[in-house]
């Protein structure tokens, strides 16, 4: 990936920022983007000389739009932006959070899409990311489901739309992000021990696990529409 110009919206912390790091060892050029100050400052200090990284309001489409003017022709968007899970039974759900909640994750995945594209060369690739609630969800996971289900068939719809770019999709199980930290911590402890106990892989994944996949599709230019689980196993058990 020398010299390739890898953007990643949602790159300071997490998965994205694990991204951010594997794409910057492999030679990449890599912008960040994210919508708090702090945690792009953060998280360029953890990445090579010759990264960079703004605050952009994902929810704004002319801030996003500007984002891209300023960044011009690159390679390979990434979109890994989110926020705490928002975990409900139905009958508890506050619909109105419920829009909001898919406004981060899918709403404003379109419109970076849609602004990104004409920056995009023609080689590359885009890749979102999924939740693997859409193959096997649990209780109070109507609206994640839901969202994860969307994305991949967005991703399958925009693979034949902008081809011959390319747009596949990571689909992580449970991960030990910042993501749970809506969860007391004792709950989030015993929820992590009890998933993993489950797991083929008897552990919960690190956001490195997930991060080498979007490279794989980075590199991978015979593969467009695609999603992989990485899961651990879980969709098994």
């Amino acid at each position: 990936m020398n010299n390739q110009r890898v953007v990643i919206l949602g790159g300071s912390q997490g998965i994205g920022l694990a991204v951010a790091q594997q794409a910057a060892k492999a030679g990449a050029l890599v912008v960040i983007a994210s919508s708090k100050r702090a945690n792009v400052d953060r998280a360029l200090e953890s990445l090579p000389r010759g990264a960079t990284g703004a605050e952009v309001d994902l929810r704004s489409s002319p801030a996003i739009g500007r984002f891209f003017g300023n960044v011009g022709a690159f390679d390979h968007l990434v979109y890994t932006a989110g926020e705490n899970l928002l975990l409900s039974p139905l009958n508890a759900l506050d619909l109105d959070e419920a829009r909001r909640f898919f406004e981060l994750r899918f709403w404003s995945a379109i419109t970076a899409v849609k602004l990104a594209r004409p920056h995009l060369r023609a080689n590359g690739s885009i890749v979102l990311t999924g939740g693997s609630a859409a193959h096997r969800p649990g209780a109070g996971f109507v609206v994640g489901a839901s969202i994860c289900g969307a994305m991949e068939s967005l991703t399958r719809a925009l693979a034949i739309e902008l081809a011959p770019v390319r747009v596949n999709i990571v689909v992580p199980g449970f991960v030990e992000t910042g993501l749970w930290n809506n969860i007391p911590a004792d709950a989030r402890a015993e929820m992590f021990r009890s998933a993993a106990a489950k797991l083929p892989v008897g552990r919960i994944g690190t956001p490195d696990d997930i991060a080498e996949h979007y490279l794989a599709f980075m590199r991978g230019g015979y593969t467009t529409g695609q999603s992989i689980i990485v899961d651990g196993g879980a969709v098994l058990s």
